[in-house]
């Protein structure tokens, strides 16, 4: 059980800046959805979801690769550390090489051929160099997480994040205010200012990026890039499936976005993709929490899994995630009708935002099965059979693009929260039916679904018999912790010591 308190221990570290960081970034939502309309936010969705999906790619796998060589090579990690950065650098340079000189051709392809706006490709010149400053941290970042530095990595993730809130308000609000009120050099701030120009946020996140990778300094002090090819081509042979994994779970994550601005008519297009992209941040919270996990979880499994009893220990972290996961899930679904002001927009636009709060509930389930799913991958990461990773992804990321593809049309982002659900919870069940037969894990199979099937059957009583009912809703969420305090007794009382 101790092992289960480090690992508690371990990410609520992570989680506490990672929670500050993600609420911090959510207030950022309301002032979005009040400043600009369902088909401006639509954009900032649409580019975001492209950025979301080349980010896997710049980062090539490696940050799990990492931690993997890291254990495998205790005698010598800098060199692991290096080769990983030289792995990850040199594809971040060759993405910007083969980028950036084609700028308007990239953003006309992604306007349909249409005469390409001026501002949308400048728009695609900053995500560029988003791109590839955030490609560059992720391995400084992991080696923060490996060396067991949880106090820096979060201080320089929340100067991150201040920053890209503090250029937000400064562009959004204090300039226009100056400007307004004929404030200290509001006369030559009025002759460059945009009034509600989106590509503010985007210059906002540059800069915060570029000031990351001036903190992160110290730590690229520390790379003696010394090459090694056989290293790499080893770590590289290892990262490729986990790659295409990672890239198959933005397909699941994104591709719907982009697919409602491809699929749906030109008229509604880009205020559909803004209704479910401003809708799909009230997951946030599910989403915090299985980051977080993930933060603690990755490390955490690795450097253990030469422990004797390390397959328990992984069971009984699955038993407290999944009860967490349902118990997140049933709060935010019953508060769902105080959760919606943060998408309220303006008094015009708040029936748009609004009229999507039905995929909130359908979009947490999705996210409860990714969760589990996530647990569940340990298995061929530690076996070293990632390419099992590759299968179980490629065949998520299918189902995400063929139903899409084919629904989309008639149901619009309905089609695409139901077809989350779907990719998430059959690449739930595939992991663990492969995980069973190659590296069995003892999972407390019943009790886990028996939390999932009762935390389902509370927000269907919730949100549909009562129609979001509050109060009968937190009264709901109220048994759900009860009776789950009464199950798990035992346990929790030797987790807090009072046993």
């Amino acid at each position: 059980m101790s092992n289960v308190k480090k690992f508690a221990t371990q990410t609520a570290i992570y989680g506490v800046s990672t929670i500050i960081a993600r609420l911090l970034n959510f207030i950022l939502t309301p002032i979005y959805v009040r400043l600009y309309a369902a088909k401006v936010y639509g954009i900032f969705t649409y580019l975001y979801s492209w950025a979301s999906m080349l980010n896997a790619v710049l980062a090539f796998g490696m940050e799990t690769t990492f931690f993997r060589y890291q254990n495998k090579y205790e005698d010598d990690k800098e060199k692991v550390y290096s080769n990983t950065f030289i792995a990850v650098a040199s594809a971040a340079f060759i993405f910007l090489l083969f980028t950036v000189f084609f700028v308007d051709d990239i953003a006309a392809w992604m306007q349909h051929g249409k005469d390409v706006n001026s501002d949308f490709a400048r728009y695609v010149k900053y995500f560029i160099y988003i791109l590839v400053a955030d490609a560059l941290a992720v391995i400084p970042f992991a080696k923060l997480r490996a060396d067991g530095r949880p106090t820096r990595y979060a201080t320089i993730k929340l100067i991150n994040i201040f920053t890209f809130i503090g250029l937000n308000f400064l562009f959004l609000y204090l300039i226009p205010y100056l400007i307004k009120s004929n404030g200290p050099g509001a006369e030559l701030l009025a002759g460059w200012y945009k009034p509600k120009w989106i590509g503010y946020v985007f210059i906002s996140n540059l800069t915060a990026s570029l000031i990351t990778l001036l903190f992160l300094v110290p730590e690229l002090l520390k790379l003696k890039l010394r090459y090694d090819g056989k290293l790499i081509k080893e770590m590289l042979l290892y990262s490729m499936p986990v790659l295409v994994a990672n890239i198959s779970f933005i397909i699941n994550e994104n591709l719907d976005k982009i697919l409602l601005g491809n699929l749906l008519p030109k008229e509604i297009s880009q205020q559909e993709v803004g209704i479910y992209g401003a809708c799909c941040k009230l997951a946030i919270f599910l989403s915090i929490f299985i980051q977080a996990f993930r933060l603690g979880a990755e490390p955490f499994f690795f450097s253990h899994s030469k422990n004797k009893n390390a397959k328990e220990t992984y069971a009984r972290i699955m038993n407290y995630f999944v009860i967490a996961v349902c118990l997140i899930f049933i709060a935010l679904v019953v508060n769902i009708d105080i959760l919606k002001y943060f998408i309220k927009g303006n008094e015009a636009q708040r029936a748009i935002y609004w009229s999507g709060l039905r995929v909130v509930p359908i979009l947490l389930f999705g996210y409860v099965s990714l969760g589990i799913y996530m647990n569940l991958s340990i298995w061929y990461k530690l076996s070293d059979q990632t390419r099992f990773g590759l299968y179980i992804s490629g065949i998520g990321a299918l189902l995400t693009i063929v139903l899409n593809v084919i629904f989309i049309p008639q149901y619009s982002y309905m089609a695409s929260a139901w077809i989350s659900l779907i990719a998430y919870a059959t690449m739930m069940v595939l992991s663990y039916w492969m995980g069973h037969k190659n590296y069995p894990i003892p999972y407390n199979l019943k009790k886990n679904i028996t939390y999932l099937i009762a935390s389902v059957i509370l927000v269907f009583i919730s949100f549909v018999l009562f129609n979001r009912n509050i109060y009968i809703g937190n009264g709901l969420l109220l048994l759900f912790v009860i009776i789950t305090f009464y199950m798990e007794r035992k346990d929790l009382k030797v987790i807090l010591g009072l046993k």
